[in-house]
């Protein structure tokens, strides 16, 4: 950068191609000289064509260049490299050259796991035992307006019977894996794992606020890092022009670049290597409206500390030419292999194009050979950090334009370069120990991001994915948890909500505290327990035991930690009931109906235990 003008500079003989900014270069500090002549390098001219004289809009211009200032700080190479990237990839999109040309899919090594049986508890216990050394990094930059919802994504229930929020689930979640690690470290540990946020424009605030007015739902504010993403330049055209917005000449129109930006902000924040020199060993991404996750991350954890994976996807069985990426091994002609997602439309025509006359086939397990990605990955620091030194974090784009004609020389809209998280492997070199753990669907995945209307049309027997299904696959698992543990659980019955059928399973939830692993669920179920299909049963304290419950209603039990609690004998009461709501219904609570119904308490059990002791309820 310039540190003064010279007398070249002040001239602008650079800038006469562009005699509308030449004119109005005296605006410029020494700072922002660069700018302009780095737009103008690379065939920028375009957005100066309608400036006026100098004195009109003045500050306008000064803010443009602000604006050019930041996206050129905020991309990897800065946006000289952003352009230069987007013209070849837009070339190649132009050709229609496949991105996958050379390669050839096989199915990856990884570890398949059952939940419950005792390679899945060794998993979870070496898991629980390297809690104490991973951060997490919640990706969390959209509203939930796809949904329904006006509110941020993290703030939305996962569940009506506490209503507790996504946000509070994952940090009770974290801190119940802080504690349980801990605990099993010699001489005991006092480390916090620390906990990142990667927002937007559009949640930074508002994120900010919800950690500020509950209290960072129990951590030490210090435990929590919010990066903002910020947004990358709208492309008008093959020649990667950028694009002016519509309603503002001095503005340059932007979108979000992806949620693969998370890895360039971790890199540039300096947070990596700061955890490095703490001792950490792992980092944990997931993304924000999964109720289920945290089930599975401790086995699939413990996975990767057992295999070393330098990284590890979390995946489920998928069903073949299920809309969902399946995770492969690539094999390139000239000896290239990654392991990584490939979208579900890729991976059935890659698959025939290679000689796999069928595709994408359902195996004799009756899902496909291919696991599914849930974009949720466990990365070794140390070569992460490696890696990204190499890269300074930027991960391999894709453009997707929207052309108006089979010519394909002009755009129906702007576009731009996006990124995703889960393809930082595309990077890698082939000797990266890269693998996946599968867990069961219903104790790993329920993400919740259809609105009621776009759900309701979803084919029968596919997933909904919204916040009915989400929550009532919470339900679901915890009765499943419990059936393994030895509870009888009654089966579900099928509901309609919001043009939805969906299981109702007893409503069965429990504080991450309580147990977050199933040994801690066996060790907390004594003698012969059972629960009825129309039963609400929470648990909110850590040393809370069932022994020869009988629930047929609502039960709530709560407790600090130094009680000791044992929940006995016949609970029977009128309970909680789901009652239908219309989704049309304004005068009713956006989360609520969004859901298809309300819970009314209608009468339960409730009991709290504030003083220490050991303490037996059996009414």
């Amino acid at each position: 950068m310039a540190s003064t003008l010279s007398k070249h500079d002040i001239n602008g003989d650079w800038a006469s191609s562009a005699p509308n900014l030449k004119k109005n270069l005296s605006l410029l500090s020494s700072e922002q000289i660069e700018l302009p002549k780095m737009l103008l390098e690379m065939g920028q001219s375009h957005l100066f064509e309608h400036w006026p004289e100098p004195g009109v809009d003045d500050d306008e211009k000064r803010a443009f260049f602000d604006q050019v200032a930041k996206l050129n700080a905020s991309y990897p190479g800065g946006l000289a490299s952003y352009i230069r990237t987007a013209r070849e990839l837009l070339a190649e999109s132009k050709e229609g050259k496949n991105p996958f040309d050379g390669f050839t899919p096989s199915v990856p090594s990884g570890e398949v796991l059952t939940y419950g049986d005792e390679n899945f508890v060794q998993f979870e216990e070496a898991g629980v035992r390297e809690g104490r050394n991973a951060a997490f990094v919640l990706v969390a930059g959209g509203l939930g307006e796809r949904l329904g919802y006006n509110g941020i994504k993290v703030a939305l229930p996962s569940e009506s019977t506490t209503g507790t929020c996504f946000l509070q689930l994952y940090i009770e979640s974290i801190l119940a894996l802080q504690d349980a690690s801990c605990r099993l470290a010699e001489g005991g540990c006092k480390r916090q794992i620390p906990l990142v946020i990667m927002t937007s424009d559009d949640t930074h605030a508002r994120t900010m606020e919800l950690l500020e007015s509950n209290a960072y739902f129990g951590m030490v504010p210090t435990q929590v890092t919010l990066l903002k993403q910020e947004k990358v330049a709208c492309l008008d055209d093959n020649d990667a022009r950028l694009a002016v917005d519509s309603h503002n000449k001095y503005r340059i129109q932007t979108k979000p670049h992806g949620h693969g930006d998370v890895h360039s902000l971790l890199y540039s924040s300096g947070l990596l290597n700061k955890w490095r020199d703490a001792g950490l060993r792992w980092v944990l991404f997931f993304q924000d409206t999964n109720g289920l996750l945290f089930k599975a991350i401790p086995a699939a954890l413990g996975v990767s500390a057992t295999k070393q994976y330098h990284v590890n996807s979390l995946a489920v069985p998928r069903k073949a030419k299920e809309p969902i990426g399946g995770i492969a091994r690539l094999t390139h002609s000239d000896g290239r292999t990654m392991v990584i997602n490939v979208e579900y439309n890729q991976l059935d025509p890659l698959l025939r194009a290679t000689g796999y006359a069928d595709g994408d086939v359902n195996s004799e397990t009756g899902f496909s050979h291919f696991p599914g990605n849930i974009n949720q990955l466990i990365i070794e620091l140390g070569h992460y950090i490696e890696e990204l030194t190499k890269t300074g974090g930027a991960i391999k784009e894709f453009v997707n334009p929207k052309y108006k004609d089979s010519t394909k020389t002009a755009f129906k809209s702007s576009t731009r370069l996006e990124c995703m998280m889960q393809d930082y492997p595309k990077t890698l070199p082939s000797s990266a120990r890269v693998g996946f753990t599968v867990m069961d669907t219903w104790l790993a995945y329920a993400p919740v991001k259809n609105n009621p209307e776009d759900a309701a049309k979803v084919p029968k027997g596919n997933p909904y994915h919204s916040a009915t299904s989400g929550e009532m696959a919470i339900y679901r698992a915890n009765s499943l948890i419990l059936r393994k543990a030895g509870v009888k659980v009654d089966d579900p019955v099928n509901q309609v909500f919001n043009g939805q059928e969906v299981e109702v399973w007893s409503r069965i939830v429990w504080k991450p505290k309580w147990a977050l692993t199933f040994s801690e669920v066996r060790s907390k179920v004594k003698g012969s327990c059972c629960i009825s299909q129309k039963s609400t049963m929470v648990i909110k304290g850590r040393n809370i035991f069932l022994e020869d419950l009988s629930l047929d209603g609502a039960l709530v039990i709560d407790s600090v930690d130094d009680a000791e609690v044992i929940v006995g004998d016949s609970v029977q009461n009128k309970g909680w009931i789901l009652e239908s709501v219309d989704y049309k219904d304004a005068s009713v609570p956006e989360e609520v109906r969004i859901r298809g119904f309300r819970i009314n308490k209608i009468e339960q059990l409730e009991k709290s235990f504030n003083e220490s002791g050991k303490f037996c309820l059996k009414p």
